[in-house]
């Protein structure tokens, strides 16, 4: 690695540290934890997973959309079970990414990644809302002035130094400038410290105060389950938006191997549980890192803060951070898609923004679900009504039918119309050269066509079925051709 590489890389790393700690804080309170849970997880988390995982230059830490899903179980059943679950989770994880499955992310379209990209910048820029609040009523007066006096100023300056200078990233020098700025003027706005007091030790590793029953499974397994669902999902989202980003390609199974062994990990130390960030993910590139070194300072940093420089990084103005998260949403916001409404097809822009809408006020598991749902029956549908027949009658009076398209369960019902086993003469010719059997339903049609000529007294005979349909018709029992 070169020393301007490297150099770009530490910087980057160091930037995104900034951004990891008052996310992670929050996150952690969001779910009724210690912040140090989320300090510590959002250490191991993102150093593994940059050391480790399939996707450089992305970072992961302790996302808010997995704190969201184990509210309940901490509150109900308390911390030590919380730990469990994430032990479990990342176990599902790397079960994933042995399986290799994580090229089903392949079956996300595009109209879903936008909604997904969209949703999260939106979630991004709502999350930085909180912190116009003080003691659970929103700022005003003087207080609320200053506030986005600050904010404002923040944006400015990431706005303004890539016109100037591209030795630095525009964050890090946004974030000190501002604090550097608040503390030569003593201006009286809140700061990190007044979120949480981040100092600690070591994370010790130990199994988590739970007793290994059938019980406790019980208990955990359904939180587990939809952790990793929407760990995997974010992050190997994420992954896809940062190859288009950097114009890599990152390998989606490592990542997810990495990602759950980070996860065991962060169990095992007493951290929350955690994926891809997609926020500080946009940070990180946007300063300049690509390699596995931005990821690995990022995440040590963060135990260098809990450990020696919590005094000073408890100082850090919030505005700050919360101006360059605004930054990252607005960047992060496929504003392109505004544009492209009235272009593409209406279902597609129907899908950009129900994901859209379902990530804001749902989760993003519900979101993509919906997402692809959607956009397979569409799928499905047009497929259907793509299929069609040239139809020819030969010197003896035969018949040939010549179908063009695709048999599954949505045009099994079109395919049988396009016959007329009744009208029909004696000998019919089904020629299957342009036609592809999919599923069940597309074997079942042709037995059904078959059963029709057949009760009316003639022969239909199937030719030039491609070797795949032969081997799916046999495997079900039936004759390819006649």
């Amino acid at each position: 690695m070169s020393a301007t590489r490297l150099r770009a890389d530490v910087l980057a790393g160091v930037t995104t540290s900034f951004a990891l700690v008052p996310e992670c804080i929050a996150f952690a309170l969001v779910a009724q934890l210690n912040p140090l849970m989320g300090l510590y997880g959002a250490f191991i988390i993102c150093t593994l997973t940059a050391w480790l995982g399939g996707r450089p230059g992305m970072v992961s830490g302790a996302a808010g959309s997995m704190a969201v899903v184990i509210v309940a179980l901490v509150v109900q059943h308390g911390a030590p079970y919380l730990l469990a679950t994430v032990l479990l989770s990342g176990a599902l994880m790397i079960l994933f990414g042995a399986l290799r499955l994580g090229k089903l992310v392949r079956m996300v379209p595009h109209p879903v990644m936008l909604g997904f990209v969209n949703g999260l910048a939106i979630v991004i820029a709502l999350a930085q809302l909180e912190h116009f609040k003080s003691g659970g009523a929103w700022l005003h007066g003087a207080d609320l002035g200053l506030m986005l006096g600050l904010v404002a100023l923040t944006m400015t300056v990431v706005h303004l130094v890539p016109r100037l200078t591209k030795a630095v990233p525009p964050a890090l020098v946004a974030i000190l400038g501002v604090g550097g700025l608040t503390f030569a003027l003593g201006l009286p706005t809140r700061t990190l410290g007044d979120m949480a007091h981040i100092a600690g030790g070591l994370p010790s590793l130990a199994w988590p105060d739970v007793p290994f029953n059938l019980d406790t499974l019980r208990i955990v397994a359904p939180y587990a389950v939809v952790m990793a669902l929407v760990g995997l999902l974010e992050t190997l989202l994420t992954l896809n938006l940062t190859d288009e980003i950097t114009q890599s390609r990152g390998r989606t199974n490592r990542e997810c191997v990495a990602l759950g062994v980070a996860n065991v990990a962060s169990g095992l130390a007493g951290g929350m549980g955690g994926c891809a960030m997609i926020g500080q993910t946009m940070i990180n590139l946007n300063s300049g890192g690509r390699g596995r070194t931005s990821g690995v300072v990022a995440g040590v940093m963060i135990l260098l803060f809990v450990l020696f420089l919590s005094p000073l990084i408890e100082q850090i103005p919030l505005a700050a951070l919360v101006g360059v998260m605004f930054v990252v949403a607005q960047q992060t916001f496929a504003w392109g898609s505004l544009r492209v409404f009235n272009k593409v097809p209406r279902h597609d822009a129907v899908v950009i923004v129900l994901v859209t809408a379902v990530t804001v006020f749902t989760d993003l598991a519900l979101a993509v679900l919906v997402g692809v749902i959607l956009s397979a029956l569409n799928f499905a549908w047009q497929h259907a009504r793509e299929l069609r027949a040239d139809v020819q009658v030969g010197p003896d009076g035969a018949k040939l039918y010549r179908p063009h398209g695709t048999l599954f369960f949505a045009s099994t019902k079109p395919f049988l119309g396009l016959f007329d086993a009744a009208g029909d003469p004696a000998q019919v010719t089904l020629d299957c050269r342009h036609l592809s059997f999919v599923d069940y339903s597309a074997i079942e049609a042709l037995h059904t066509l078959r059963q029709r000529y057949a009760r009316a007294g003639k022969h239909l005979r199937v030719t030039h079925l491609s070797e795949r349909c032969k081997q799916l018709l046999r495997r079900a029992g039936a004759h390819p051709v006649d």
